[in-house]
């Protein structure tokens, strides 16, 4: 197994790593809207929040030295439910290979924020 870290996404908030490449696929832990230089939340709206999900995914893919469109599976979880078109039209901006993808409600998530993405992706 290879660990990957990189400053230019958050740091891990816990007992975990930011991602390991393993047999070929790299998997990244679950990224929420956090400025990596500061570790606060960043955007307020689901789509603000969903951004910078996504701009921290892309710097862990090139840290495993992947791309997005190398990503296979995605998980996604919302904060409510009802945010799911507007963050859908982010998503669709930096997934445009259409992984296969879950996408569920949960009642919290860690800091309060309002998505969260875990991301498995070829390398």
């Amino acid at each position: 197994m290879k660990y990957i870290s990189t400053d230019k996404a958050p740091a891990a908030i816990g007992p975990y790593s930011q991602g390991i490449i393993t047999g070929g696929l790299f998997f990244a832990s679950g990224q929420i809207a956090l400025d990596p230089a500061t570790g606060a939340v960043k955007g307020e709206t689901i789509a603000e929040q969903t951004e910078t999900v996504c701009t921290n995914i892309g710097e862990l893919l090139k840290a495993a030295g992947t791309t997005y469109d190398k990503v296979v599976k995605t998980t996604c979880f919302l904060a409510d439910i009802a945010d799911f078109g507007a963050f859908n039209e982010v998503y669709a901006k930096y997934f445009t290979g259409k992984p296969a993808r879950s996408c569920v409600a949960v009642k919290d998530l860690p800091k309060g924020v309002l998505c969260e993405i875990e991301i498995i992706a070829e390398v």
